[in-house]
């Protein structure tokens, strides 16, 4: 059997081992967990550009096989060791989600970015490290809060935040 026919079915199976992994890769995650340093995306990857540079290395030059196979396999060890740093590490070191529940913002300090009268509504942004949150809010104590100020989530109802003005501890020290 020639051996750019064996680069060739390499590249395929690895290809379509590749696409049912997408598919159904959620089920082997519990098979690898416990071996941290076997990928199975680092290692289809591996295969494929192992597989399409000796294929191509075969087709195209006129070099030695072991001399393509070795260039194949350092080009891919390369690429791959990119793809792992720069790609799929960071990628799971990412948040999984940036939804947050009503009841979770209870207790946080937030800015007034639109007025809030005693009995209406103004707007409160609250910071957080997936990003802002903007919400209608109105005054627990029925008193005028102004743009600018930092306030006291203390309730939330029907998704509007009940605050009230939030006092810096730093002021009685």
């Amino acid at each position: 059997m020639p051996l750019e026919t064996i680069y060739l079915y390499g590249l395929v199976i690895s290809g379509v081992v590749t696409i049912l992994y997408l598919f159904f890769g959620d089920a082997l995650e519990g098979l690898t967990e416990g071996i941290p340093f076997v990928n199975p995306t680092v290692i289809f990857s591996f295969v494929t550009i192992f597989s399409a540079g000796g294929y191509l290395g075969e087709i195209f030059t006129g070099l030695h096989s072991m001399l393509i196979a070795g260039a194949s396999a350092i080009i891919a060890l390369i690429l791959v060791t990119l793809l792992n740093v720069f790609v799929l590490i960071p990628l799971s070191n990412a948040e999984e989600s940036l939804v947050y529940k009503e009841s979770d913002l209870r207790g946080r300090i937030g800015t007034v970015i639109t007025g809030i009268p005693a009995d209406g509504y103004g707007e409160v942004l609250i910071e957080n490290i997936s990003g802002r949150i903007s919400k209608p809010a109105v005054s627990f104590t029925n008193t005028n809060i102004s743009y600018g100020k930092k306030v006291l989530v203390i309730d939330i109802e029907n998704g509007v935040l009940q605050v009230k003005l939030y006092e810096d501890l730093e002021t009685y020290i």
